[in-house]
């Protein structure tokens, strides 16, 4: 995506099932849970650059010994950075014990984050200033062990204010407005409950304060807590907890927005926001690492059972598209061939705006992360020039000779690195003339590759504001001096804000609802504006089940390619000398490639919950009245 835009949280959890001497028998170390979360939360750092935290649980533990470890980071390198911490703190334990730091018990008992649940996430900020209080794991701290309560996820809720007042009618207090405290309040409140009620129950039954403790761990139903919490969530999300005696669980959203995948041995359960970090990390095969559920959750108990439960009745599936399009690595088996096909499917398009003209084409891609979907594109370019030189062959098969065959099978696809990021480049002036003559130049390009009379073709994951295309990507391709500069999308247009965890909250950054405008000014209808302000502002005091999406009605009146135009019209400034053409992937063609992820609503507005629909409408009247605010 050329495009900066901040995204996708990852989680990983991992729950040791045997005692740690087994692992430092078997692997050589105790510290064998930290070094796995490492990796886990390095795999991931594709998922979040903003902050990075961790948080472990000892087991068994005697009352005044430290058995939760937090640590932090809202560094540059914050992964980095929380494990320097980590590693730190172990050192100066381990640097004066001698023979101790070969006992499993003194190293238990004294060294912090060598525990038997851990739990990992990498945070990239939807909004919120990135302070350390921002930075995931939360921490609901209690004197009695099974109250304390850490929570991070990857998520975001549409009904944030909903929930809070919630709280508030429950007589609580909480420290802060936002959906993560929200949610672990929520959880808390009721984990309070059922501790309480269990313990009024031992009571009963004869067991002495003490005895009861051990006999809460055991009794206590996290799947009737999270029944419970989650009644009134509406958004995206996989979110994990992990109780102070113990218990831990990861539950992931009906509509299964939000991605999660587990693993579990005789030795481990594992969670992650990406399948291939589970296989790289643990070496496992892609069949043994299975997709969690939408609305069911992955509980651990104290003992190690382990089950899978339903938590949430499901809706509709709705997994994010974009996870498959550009948010989750390219490693995974699945995404890379989606990807591909991506690319092979836009491939008509193309051929159409250059006339089939593939001899006089050159292929690229940009940025990197756009590559798989560029090497489709190619193989569908290489079917296409196939077909040409059988048609040639074909007609000229009763008079021709060896030479002539050899000419009509000598033309190549003809792919080029074309732009390369300069990394080290910053834009240090803001003033506004002289910041965007540096902008132009955050991309070198590869000269003397491309002729006058070529076309080049550019793929890219997805154009969201087209902020880069416009101020450095097209003037740079410009500059090669093509007869044609077609920019490709393997994403659709993106047209409606994101409400479930990416960063695409107002509509006017959005490059497509502007293009819309501008129809709409061109085609003397500007006036449906003003109408759709008013269908959305009769609705801000329905249910959100009640609530629709009348922003729909800006784009009804346009084809994709009339917007597509326009698009190309909007980034391509009159210094450009090259003919400019944006293409766009089709909606049904996304299905087509990505047939188990049909979460689509950045695309088609079909939000998969009914806080969506309140949130675009919210985006829309922030628009229309100047307000540089959110709408969730």
């Amino acid at each position: 995506m050329s495009d900066a835009i901040k995204h996708e949280c990852g989680i990983a959890f991992i729950r040791l099932l045997k005692p740690l001497e087994y692992y430092k028998e078997k692997y050589g170390t105790a510290f064998y849970g930290v070094n796995k979360m490492y990796l886990m939360m390095e795999k991931q750092h594709n998922r979040g650059q903003d902050g990075a935290g961790f948080a472990s649980i000892k087991l068994d533990m005697d009352p005044g010994q430290r058995y939760i470890s937090r640590v932090r980071s809202n560094e540059q390198a914050p992964i980095q950075d929380i494990f320097k911490q980590i590693n730190e703190s172990i050192n100066e334990k381990v640097k004066d014990s001698g023979d101790k730091a070969e006992d499993i018990k003194w190293l238990k008992e004294n060294v912090p984050y060598i525990g038997e649940a851990l739990l990992g996430h990498v945070r990239y900020g939807t909004h919120g200033k990135n302070s350390i209080e921002s930075v995931h794991p939360f921490l609901r701290q209690n004197n009695w062990m099974h109250r304390n309560l850490i929570v991070a996820g990857n998520f975001n809720m549409t009904n944030n204010t909903e929930l809070f007042a919630n709280l508030l009618r429950l007589g609580q207090h909480p420290k802060d407005n936002v959906d993560t405290i929200t949610v672990m309040e929520k959880i808390g409140h009721f984990l309070d409950g059922e501790v309480s009620k269990l313990y009024k129950k031992l009571k009963k039954e004869g067991y002495s304060k003490v005895d009861a403790s051990p006999e809460i761990a055991k009794r206590l139903n996290v799947a009737k807590i999270l029944k419970k919490s989650s009644k009134r969530w509406d958004g995206g999300y996989a979110m994990v907890g992990m109780l102070g005696h113990g218990d831990a669980f990861v539950l992931r959203d009906p509509a299964g927005i939000r991605p999660a995948f587990y693993y579990k041995d005789d030795e481990v359960v594992v969670v992650a926001s990406e399948r291939p970090v589970i296989q790289t990390v643990f070496n496992v095969d892609i069949n043994e690492v299975h997709e969690l559920d939408p609305g069911k959750a992955i509980i651990v108990k104290k003992d190690g059972e382990t089950s899978v439960e339903r938590i949430i009745a499901p809706l509709e599936r709705k997994a994010c598209s974009f996870e498959r399009i550009y948010f989750s690595r390219g490693s995974d088996a699945d995404i890379y061939t989606e990807r591909k096909e991506l690319g092979k499917l836009v491939m008509p398009q193309v051929l159409k705006e250059i006339e089939h003209d593939t001899k006089n084409s050159v292929f690229s891609f940009i940025p990197n992360t756009a590559e798989t979907s560029f090497y489709g594109l190619v193989e569908a370019a290489q079917d296409e020039l196939n077909k040409q030189k059988e048609a040639s062959i074909l007609a000229e098969k009763d008079k021709l000779t060896n030479e002539r065959l050899r000419e009509i099978l000598s033309p190549k696809i003809r792919t080029e690195k074309i732009a390369i990021k300069d990394a080290k480049l910053r834009t240090f002036i803001t003033e506004d003339s002289s910041r965007d003559d540096l902008v132009a130049h955050v991309y070198d390009v590869t000269y003397g590759v491309v002729k006058s009379t070529d076309n080049l073709v550019i793929i890219d994951d997805s154009i969201v504001r087209g902020t880069t295309l416009k101020k450095s990507i097209i003037k740079m391709m410009d500059r090669l001096n093509p007869k044609k500069i077609v920019v490709v999308s393997s994403a659709p247009q993106i047209r409606f804000p994101d409400c479930y965890g990416i960063d695409m909250a107002r509509m006017e950054g959005l490059i497509a609802f502007k293009a819309a405008l501008e129809l709409l000014k061109d085609t003397n209808n500007y006036e449906l504006v003003d109408e759709v302000y008013k269908k959305c502002k009769t609705q801000e005091h329905l249910a959100d089940a009640e609530v629709k999406n009348f922003v729909n009605e800006i784009y009804d009146g346009f084809t994709d390619e009339q917007i597509s135009d326009k698009i190309s019209e909007l980034l391509t400034e009159e210094s450009v000398t090259a003919e400019v053409k944006i293409i766009y992937q089709t909606v049904a063609n996304l299905h087509k490639a990505c047939p188990n992820n049909l979460g689509d609503w950045y695309f088609t507005g079909n939000y998969p919950t009914p806080g969506g629909n309140r949130v675009v409408n919210k985006a829309f009247i922030n628009f229309y009245e100047g307000n540089n605010e959110r709408a969730y």
